[in-house]
C-alpha cells in the first residue's frame, strides 16, 4: 500500500507518517517512510539542499524539475522495491506539494506539472492507494514551525502572498483529486485517530 500525507509546512505530516509507520510495524508489516524531497537517499538529500538550503534563486520550472528528479530517484530506488515485496510506503508529500507550491504559489501551470510528473514517474506514484491533506490555522502552523528549533527553509520562509496562495491551493487539490481533508489542530493522537478512521 502507498499512502500519502500532505499539507502545508507545520501541519504535522512527518509526525503522522512516523506514527502510522509504527502502527503498521506492530502488525508485522514492512514499512518505509519517505519525506519528499529529502527522502532516504544521498542523491535526494543533495537535490533537497539545492532546492531548499543553498539560497539559490531558481526559476519556478527548475524547482518543478528538481523536485521531480528527487521523486523519481526515491520512487525507483526505495518505494517500488518495498511495494514489490508487499510492504507499505508512507510518504510525507507527493507531487501534490509541487502543484501547491510551484503551481499555485509560483505560477507554473497545473497541466505542465502533471505532464512532467507523468513522464518521470509511473501511474502507481500518481495515484496513491490513500491520501490525506492535513490543515491547521496559520497561527498554529507558524507556532509549530518555530518549535522545530531550526531555520526555515526556502519555501517556508516566504511570506505574505506566497503562503496565502499555497494555503488556498490545498482545498482545490483536495477537490480535484478527491482527497479527504483532516483537521490537524488536535493532539497527535487525535489527528492520528482521524487518519485511522479514514483508512
Amino acid at each position: 500500500m502507498y499512502i500519502v500525507i500532505e499539507g502545508q509546512d507545520g501541519t504535522g505530516k512527518s509526525t503522522q507518517a512516523r506514527k502510522l509507520a509504527e502502527y503498521y510495524e506492530k502488525q508485522g508489516k514492512e514499512v518505509v517512510v519517505m519525506d519528499e524531497p529529502d527522502g532516504n537517499l544521498p542523491q535526494a538529500h543533495d537535490i533537497h539542499d539545492i532546492l531548499l538550503t543553498k539560497g539559490y534563486d531558481l526559476e519556478p520550472l527548475t524547482n518543478v524539475l528538481l523536485f521531480t528528479a528527487s521523486r523519481s530517484e526515491l520512487w525507483r530506488k526505495i518505494a517500488e522495491p518495498t511495494l514489490r515485496r508487499g510492504g507499505i510506503v508512507i510518504s510525507a508529500r507527493n507531487f501534490y506539494s509541487t502543484l501547491a507550491y510551484q503551481g499555485y504559489g509560483e505560477g507554473v501551470s497545473r497541466s505542465k506539472i502533471i505532464k512532467i510528473t507523468k513522464e518521470a514517474l509511473p501511474d502507481r506514484y500518481c495515484h496513491p492507494d490513500k491520501s490525506f491533506i492535513l490543515t491547521v490555522s496559520d497561527k498554529t502552523r507558524l507556532e509549530r514551525q518555530g518549535d522545530r528549533g531550526k531555520a526555515a527553509e526556502t519555501f517556508e520562509a516566504r511570506l505574505g502572498d506566497f503562503q496565502q496562495k499555497v494555503n488556498a491551493a490545498y482545498p482545490k487539490i483536495a477537490k480535484d483529486f478527491n482527497i479527504p481533508i483532516i483537521d490537524a489542530s488536535g493532539t497527535i493522537d487525535e489527528v492520528f485517530n482521524l487518519i485511522l478512521r479514514e483508512l
